[in-house]
């Protein structure tokens, strides 16, 4: 039977003190989830939220006497908590509920809207997103020290099998080394060649106009493109 995404969120590690833990961990991630899936996506209109709702919903959250937190309650724990584990248990969740996997997964960068600190960068987010759920299944943080094409092959190395998913990507995945892992779990991909990827272009016009002639061989006889920035 599949866990709810409430049991799944047992599993994140607690990164608090044990040492005055007025609030289940479960708990409030449950509040925040509730209010974000009603449009209150800030510590404090998350917190609005429940003390709006009183305490029957803080009893049924578990918190003591039914008190709501405060914003800074849940500003302290969302800061503290592993991105990558807190994603990792999502698409767990999500993978529940769809055993067959992913017709399509699309790789995508982003800046996460509002983290930009003045003069720090917004946290920089690739994500793997499943347009048959309108979901991200998996996500990673690419750190000012690369780039989205080697968090490309962290968040690969994460995902399930990826046996009849078709993998689409924009010209930064069009690597040997991700089509390599995308073939190694499974999948299947599309991705740009680009007017700077001479060779690999070159060879792919080669082979359309082989198959417009009517001899063209499904069997990957050799590599098509080399070097850097072409794809395998």
């Amino acid at each position: 039977m599949a866990w709810s995404l409430v049991e799944r969120l047992a599993e994140l590690p607690d990164p608090r003190s044990r040492h005055g833990r007025q609030y289940p961990l479960v708990g409030l991630l449950t509040l925040c989830l509730v209010a974000v899936m009603g449009g209150h996506t800030t510590p404090e209109a998350i917190s609005q939220f429940g003390r709006l709702r009183q305490k029957r919903l803080g009893h049924a959250l578990g918190f003591r006497n039914g008190n709501m937190p405060c914003p800074n309650t849940i500003a302290g724990l969302l800061r503290r908590l592993d991105p990558d584990r807190l994603d990792a248990i999502i698409g767990a969740w999500l993978r529940d509920r769809h055993p067959d996997g992913w017709e399509h997964l699309a790789l995508d960068g982003k800046r996460l809207c509002g983290s930009r600190d003045g003069q720090v960068p917004g946290t920089h987010l690739l994500a793997a997103y499943a347009p048959q759920v309108s979901a991200v299944v998996a996500q990673m943080t690419v750190e000012a020290t690369t780039n989205e094409h080697k968090a490309a092959l962290r968040l690969l190395g994460v995902l399930p099998s990826l046996g009849g998913t078709v993998v689409t990507g924009d010209a930064i995945f069009t690597q040997p080394d991700v089509c390599a892992a995308v073939q190694h779990k499974g999948g299947d991909s599309i991705l740009y060649a680009k007017s700077n990827q001479g060779t690999l272009r070159a060879d792919l016009e080669a082979a359309f106009a082989t198959a417009a002639g009517g001899d063209f061989s499904p069997r990957v006889t050799g590599r098509v493109g080399s070097g850097r920035g072409n794809g395998s």
